[in-house]
């Protein structure tokens, strides 16, 4: 599958703007700041497609990008404090939008920054998915940060604070080493071929 050739097609801002679901595709959902851009630029080999913000919570579309064999969907970033209550709704209705119509989701890669405990609303966002039954792995990222003993005993950590969801595939990741992008690639495939 080939994941270079790849090109921006889509931003939507309100649930009516969604593009026809005539491709699988593979959703990108996290916490603001929480290395979602660096991931999708990583798996295309793209320096910017998708923009990496030093302003956490800017992407406030749902941002589209065209594969051959399907399309990546990049949620806006959740959990921001100095977004407006409105701006936060809008959000949400947007994202419940998304995730509510009938699209051809194949994978949601639900992003978790290996270093902290996952927010209430990475919890809330989780659970949404595991009791939907919605395919999902959660990828951890920004493995670089943390030494070898220390990033071994937040794999216990986190191992732990998300045992309620039982079965859920965690792929540890890194932007900077490329550590685990294999295991992404593959994953995405795997589902991309169950989905047709």
């Amino acid at each position: 599958m080939n994941f270079n050739d790849v090109s921006f097609e889509f931003a939507a801002g309100k649930a009516n703007q969604l593009p026809k679901s005539d491709l699988p595709e593979v959703v990108f959902s996290g916490h603001s700041n929480v290395g979602k851009s660096s991931l999708i630029n990583k798996l295309v080999q793209r320096k910017a497609l998708a923009r990496v913000s030093a302003q956490p919570g800017k992407t406030a579309t749902i941002n589209f990008y065209r594969l051959q064999d399907f399309r990546m969907v990049d949620l806006p970033g959740y959990g921001y404090a100095k977004v407006s209550k409105a701006e936060k709704d809008r959000w949400a209705g947007l994202v419940e939008g998304y995730l509510s119509s009938e699209r051809n989701i194949a994978l949601i890669v639900q992003i978790i920054d290996i270093r902290h405990k996952p927010t209430a609303d990475d919890y809330n966002m989780i659970r949404f998915l595991y009791n939907q039954n919605a395919p999902f792995v959660i990828v951890l990222t920004k493995k670089d940060k943390l030494k070898k003993s220390a990033y071994e005993k937040r794999i216990q950590e986190v191992l732990d604070e998300l045992e309620e969801f039982e079965g859920t595939e965690l792929i540890p990741f890194s932007a900077v080493t490329g550590d685990g992008l294999d295991d992404i690639k593959e994953t995405i495939e795997e589902y991309i071929s169950e989905s047709e």
